[in-house]
């Protein structure tokens, strides 16, 4: 009954973001390019996922974790674009209560889990590079399993206590959101209650999530590093190079991105930085991220030749 009781003060909230234009044709614009994002987006982690699944020379560690990879990236962006694309071209820009708390919990949710999933995928170069003839027994299939469910099982604990919390604040005005989403700093400044300890949790919490999955991520990086200095091969170097340079590229993107948006100040002139930042990691990350894994992978490429030979 408590919560009914706080929850009946504001029963929807009104989004303001930059690209929720009333201009017909920015809407437009900005409906037809997210929904092609958004497309592409299911497309690209699709053909990963289904090439994964079909090719026998994928099925490997590797690919293991870049296939859930790839279903997290659909989850993510999933969470944020479908909204925003219905917000975009309806006049009453509005989320339900429960909407939008539901929103929060899944961008957690999705977050959280990728960057340890990150840093497990970077386990597993570090295995494969720094400790090649003992790969086999490091990484095998039920450890891969256990990394996995520890990544989701992580970001789903990470996202309830967040938005549980939520659930103990008033809401009784105002209700505009400045923000294309749920986000949870962006709900937190609405809230009536004094918010100093949901915001150090979130702080702490997510510092913590951050941290020590980049520490994770980084001391493997630290050591492969180190191994393929010591290689007498310039082969040898160029392909361990290789093998590591897309989970880099997606790992920079990612936390880049991420920390730029969550540690920069909160102040009026930063909204709409703070806006094309979520767009980043939120929507365009999960479709670059196929893009910068097949561009030089051969393996994938044939895979995915198979894949369209098979449907066409």
């Amino acid at each position: 009954m408590e919560i009914e009781n706080q929850t009946t003060m504001v029963t929807y909230f009104v989004f303001s973001g930059f690209f929720l234009s009333n201009d017909p044709q920015l809407q437009i614009f900005f409906f037809f390019s997210f929904f092609f994002i958004y497309l592409l987006t299911l497309v690209g982690n699709t053909m990963i996922i289904l090439a994964v699944r079909t090719s026998p020379h994928l099925h490997s560690p590797m690919y293991f974790f870049l296939g859930h990879l790839s279903f997290l990236d659909m989850c993510f962006s999933s969470a944020t674009a479908p909204k925003l694309l219905e917000t975009i071209v309806t006049d009453q820009k509005t989320i339900s209560f429960m909407g939008c708390f539901t929103q929060v919990f899944f961008i957690l949710l999705s977050a959280t889990s990728e960057v340890f999933l990150l840093s497990a995928m970077a386990y597993d170069r570090y295995s494969a590079i720094c400790k090649p003839l003992h790969y086999v027994e490091m990484v095998n299939l039920p450890f891969c399993q256990k990394l996995v469910a520890s990544a989701w099982a992580i970001g789903f604990f990470y996202a309830l206590a967040n938005t549980l919390l939520l659930f103990k604040l008033n809401f009784c005005g105002p209700n505009i959101i400045k923000h294309f989403s749920c986000e949870l700093p962006s709900l937190l400044s609405l809230s009536c209650n004094e918010i100093f300890m949901n915001q150090m949790f979130f702080f702490i919490s997510g510092s913590a999530v951050g941290l020590i999955s980049l520490f994770l991520t980084v001391l493997s990086y630290i050591h492969i590093i180190s191994t393929i200095l010591k290689m007498s091969s310039p082969e040898g170097k160029h392909k361990a190079f290789s093998t590591c340079g897309s989970h880099l590229s997606v790992v920079v993107l990612f936390y880049g991105t991420g920390y730029f948006r969550y540690l920069r100040p909160n102040s009026t002139s930063s909204l709409l930085l703070d806006e094309i930042f979520s767009i980043q990691y939120s929507i365009l990350t999960p479709l670059l991220n196929p893009i910068i894994y097949s561009l030089q992978n051969k393996e994938i490429k044939t895979a995915f030749r198979k894949i369209l030979k098979l449907k066409f």
